[in-house]
């Protein structure tokens, strides 16, 4: 049985990732920062007859709660063939690049960047015994430099005044691109996933997308089998036809 663990998986895109994971016959370590809200989570699992799941505490901006994480994860498995870099936080709007605090970036990055770069590198070698090991990285199109910066499409995304949560994409595309890079003579797929803009508690239920939809495009780059993609920037909101998106 395949082996799965995806972050912030206790609500939302993440939890529809663990169920379709689920459905599709893994085996799932369900993130959460809080450990209730993750069994209260898994308890949902288990009611529509999902049983193949376990709840571990996992805060990604914790140092401490990513090694505990990969001692208990550990305990369970010496494989993982998916990990799902699914935490994150906007930070709160708005935000603007004149007047937000070094504080209020360093929050948003220890989670959005440095705490997929903290999972990963954690977790990195039970994915290497792993034949057909994938990371999805979550991202966003608000990361997307080329979008930002292009007159031709209004600098639309500026509109939604969010500098620290956009940054904090950006750089969490460029990990994603490293990354790959130094893994590209492996059997690894690593691509950043943008899920859409989903009505979840993340945006105030603003958004137009549905859950379902977020978890299967999640999910999707998850299950790539040995001719996938690697490396790659994927939005299918942006992109229906073939899911790329600039960087």
């Amino acid at each position: 049985m395949k082996k799965a663990l995806i972050t912030g998986a206790n609500k939302s895109i993440g939890f529809e990732a663990a169920r379709l994971l689920l459905q599709q016959g893994y085996y799932v370590y369900l993130g959460s920062r809080d450990l209730s809200n993750g069994q209260q989570a898994v308890a949902r699992l288990h009611a529509e007859g999902l049983t193949q799941v376990e709840p571990i505490q996992l805060d990604v901006a914790d140092a401490a709660s990513v090694k505990a994480a990969r001692e208990t994860v550990g305990q369970h498995t010496t494989v993982l063939d998916v990990l799902i870099n699914n935490a994150g936080i906007n930070g709160g709007m708005p935000q603007s690049a004149l007047t937000a605090e070094p504080s209020q970036f360093k929050k948003v990055f220890d989670t959005n960047f440095f705490g997929v770069i903290a999972v990963t590198q954690a977790f990195l070698d039970l994915l290497r015994e792993s034949p057909e090991p994938r990371i999805v990285n979550v991202s966003s199109a608000q990361g997307s430099l080329t979008l930002h910066s292009d007159p031709a499409h209004g600098y639309k995304y500026y509109d939604h005044k969010a500098a620290v949560y956009h940054s904090s994409k950006s750089a969490l595309n460029m990990y994603t691109i490293n990354l790959a890079y130094e893994l590209r003579d492996t059997p690894f797929k690593v691509n950043a996933v943008d899920p859409g803009f989903v009505a979840t508690d993340f945006n105030g239920h603003r958004g137009t997308g549905t859950v379902q939809e977020a978890g299967a495009r999640v999910v999707k780059y998850a299950l790539l089998d040995a001719h996938g993609p690697t490396g790659k920037f994927v939005s299918e909101e942006y992109n229906p036809e073939t899911g790329e998106i600039p960087w």
